[in-house]
């Protein structure tokens, strides 16, 4: 044994939506950065598709199932000095308290670096949360924590409806959404609680058009607090971040607004004892207006608060250029801000907020599971007409070199294959002609690849090569000749 600390990072899993490649992008800073600090990292993952996972990137690393029983073998083999819950999202967060309650770390003698534990509890736990947020004086907005649907519903009834339903320790609104009457409200809720480790759910009156603002701040050991960025979404509340497209640093507030949340964010961060990396979400009423009373306040609430690197983390290192996974990992080994030099500036330290003239936007990309099920039903069924169609109007396939009965000799050994006009064979097979291709005299534009084709036809042919046709949308040519191709 050479005597150096070893740490045990838990990865973030599976990428799947809410909870996607951010979270590799942090576990993978955290790595090079303790490395550089002379300390053993060991990274478990269950998803071997990870830059994290790569060669390198950390000492010794796992694929495994990222389960307590799983982490609890690699502990007792690897006896790691200290883990790291706070950087593989709200999976590395539940495997941290999941692991303490069951005994796990005091068994082996881990100690939980970064945010402590009863910090991870309070901000996860919806009701505790909410009654810190009330002992230091922040607004939130009337709410109760439920367990059952019938308090759900007992509350929405006393509040009127919309209401929100926010599931305890779950990740990127896992479980939860907006109801809008007690049917709505009745399944959002059981699939809450269900979605809830511990069973919870914190039903509230709905902020839905209010504006959201973030906050990213950072806070070590010694107290030092700095806000690293804060964020505007576009879309108002009602719309998950993920979902919405977010400017950085925001653009609508006034001095007086960002100075009132920023002291906020910072307060309520000092309240949790958060170490290291923080996201702090805020309501803000919209239909604000000036006033003369210099003291009077918009009025805002506190929506939640993510003790660790988020999705949007990824986004204010990128537009800040201030490397929040990076630095979080380094407060967590007892690093103060002060002593962590800035990697980007190589001049100032971490404990510098940064200063930004520009602006960064940041636009969501659509999976195809986020589309409604009547649409990816559309598509699979459009999909098998279009293969019952070039099955029944026995045309050869995009690359086939075999000539096909009715075409003309000429040129068509060299020409590539496109798509032809086959009005009898749309009528066969019942699919629906549609424009591809727009043909002019002296050649044809395809609709689909935009390539320009030189016409073989004298331009005094006929007058169909002078307009558009209708094509059958399954129907391929082996030629380029204008020669309409005979039904089989």
């Amino acid at each position: 044994m050479d005597g150096r600390l070893k740490v045990l990072i838990i990865g973030s899993g599976p990428i799947v939506i809410g909870q996607a490649a951010e979270f590799d992008y942090a576990g993978t800073q955290a790595c090079r950065a303790l490395r550089e600090e002379g300390i053993e990292t060991v990274l478990v993952n269950s998803n071997p598709a990870t830059i994290m996972t790569d060669a390198g990137v950390a000492d010794v690393t796992y694929i495994e199932p990222l389960t307590v029983e799983v982490l609890e073998r690699i502990i007792a083999r690897e006896r790691p000095d200290g883990l790291l819950p706070t950087l593989g999202g709200q999976t590395g967060l539940n495997l941290a308290v999941a692991l303490a309650e069951a005994g796990v770390l005091e068994r082996y003698g881990v100690r939980l670096l970064g945010t402590p534990l009863a910090a991870i509890q309070q901000s996860e736990d919806r009701e505790a949360f909410k009654q810190l947020l009330i002992s230091i004086g922040e607004p939130v907005p009337e709410s109760v924590a439920a367990r059952s649907v019938d308090d759900a519903v007992s509350f929405a009834a006393r509040v009127g409806y919309p209401v929100v339903v926010r599931p305890a320790f779950t990740l990127g609104g896992t479980g939860g959404g907006v109801a809008k009457d007690v049917a709505d409200l009745r399944a959002i809720a059981a699939r809450g609680i269900s979605a809830s480790p511990i069973g919870q759910v914190l039903v509230e009156r709905s902020l839905v058009g209010w504006k959201e603002i973030e906050y990213e701040v950072m806070r070590d050991r010694a107290d030092t607090c700095i806000t690293v960025c804060n964020m505007e979404n576009i879309d108002p509340m009602g719309v998950h971040t993920g979902d919405s497209i977010v400017v950085a640093p925001s653009q609508t507030l006034t001095d007086k607004e960002y100075q009132m949340l920023r002291s906020a964010a910072l307060r309520i961060i000092r309240a949790l004892g958060i170490e290291g990396g923080c996201n702090i979400q805020f309501g803000l009423h919209p239909d604000r207006s000036p006033t003369a009373d210099a003291e009077a306040q918009v009025p805002y609430y506190v929506i939640e608060v993510n003790p660790r690197v988020s999705r949007s983390s990824a986004l204010a290192s990128k537009a800040t250029g201030y490397p929040i996974a990076r630095v979080a990992a380094k407060i967590a080994i007892g690093k103060r801000l002060d002593e962590i030099p800035n990697a980007v500036t190589k001049k100032t330290s971490a404990a510098f907020e940064p200063a930004l003239d520009y602006v960064v936007v940041k636009i969501p990309r659509w999976p195809f599971d986020k589309f409604p099920p009547s649409r990816r039903r559309s598509r699979r069924r459009s999909a098998r007409s279009r293969s019952r169609a070039s099955a029944c109007c026995g045309r050869p396939r995009r690359g086939s070199r075999s000539p096909t009965r009715g075409h003309s000799s000429t040129g068509s050994s060299r020409a590539r294959p496109r798509m032809t006009a086959c009005g009898a064979s749309s009528r066969r097979c019942g699919a629906a002609p549609r424009w591809t291709r727009f043909t002019t005299r002296r050649g044809s534009i395809d609709f689909f690849s935009g390539r320009w084709r030189r016409s073989s036809v004298s331009p005094r042919s006929s007058c169909r090569a002078r307009r558009p046709r209708p094509i059958c949308c399954a129907a391929r040519s082996a030629s380029d000749s204008p020669t309409r191709t005979s039904p089989r």
